[in-house]
């Protein structure tokens, strides 16, 4: 079996598009994505899961409906499920998504950034 890392610099280079994470590893039924994100996103929750963001590069706000967080690189936030919130970012922020296989990212409202699943780089 051949053993290589996974260079996420490498994988970034890979695509320029916003919203439209890219899974880049599996673990168990959960799933390591990549994506770029810019402006704002729509309110949406995940009924069944939680949602975690780890901010690489730039500044992601997260809204809530009582409230708000902001990450910087290196950050890690977790929305618990069934909290409806709203991603925004002023400038490009690249971050990693870690959720079950199969998570749609508008959760379940439909969308014109509703992403295709399983998007593998």
């Amino acid at each position: 079996m051949a053993y290589s890392a996974i260079n996420l610099a490498q994988k970034f280079g890979l695509f320029q598009e916003q919203w439209t994470p890219k899974v880049i590893a599996e673990m168990n039924d959960y799933q390591f994505k990549i994506v770029r994100l810019e402006g704002d996103f729509l309110w949406h929750d995940h009924p069944a899961t939680d949602e975690a963001f780890f901010v690489l590069e730039g500044a992601l706000r997260i809204d809530f409906r009582d409230g708000a967080v902001t990450l910087g690189p290196g950050e890690l936030f977790v929305v618990p499920k069934g909290v409806e919130h709203k991603p925004f970012a002023e400038r490009e922020v690249k971050l990693m998504l870690i959720e079950p296989r199969g998570v749609k990212n508008t959760g379940e409202e439909a969308s014109e950034r509703t992403a295709p699943n399983d998007v593998w780089i």
